[in-house]
């Protein structure tokens, strides 16, 4: 099973990365983004390994966690390209209320990481 410090490491991954998007939106780098799958998390989230530590875990609520947080990391990235892409089209404001909208994801992405870290 994935040891604990692993879904720490995770939530630092998902941190930096929202730290990036905040950055570009406020015209620091030029930081593209990263499909759901090629981000540090995601990485794991749709890798074998990632399958086999759930599949550990005898928890039935761990799977529904899981499924969740595939769900809200897709839609986090989507939301994130969307944010990135309003602001290099110079439309500022829907840029900054899709950040708004990527904080509260994150914010719920965050507890179903730490849900997870919980169960192992």
């Amino acid at each position: 099973m994935a040891k604990k410090a692993f879904f720490m490491m995770r939530l630092n991954d998902h941190i930096q990365y929202l730290k990036k998007i905040d950055g570009r939106l406020k015209g620091d780098g030029d930081f593209k983004g990263a499909t759901h799958q090629d981000c540090k998390l995601g990485q794991w989230l749709y890798s074998e390994e990632a399958m086999q530590d759930m599949s550990t875990l005898e928890n039935a609520k761990a799977k529904q966690v899981f499924d969740k947080l595939l769900e809200l990391h897709e839609n986090f990235h989507v939301q994130g390209q969307k944010a990135l892409e309003k602001k290099q089209l110079g439309d500022e404001a829907s840029a900054q209320i899709l950040f708004t909208e990527l904080h509260k994801l994150s914010a719920i992405l965050t507890n179903q990481l730490l849900e997870l870290d919980g169960m192992t």
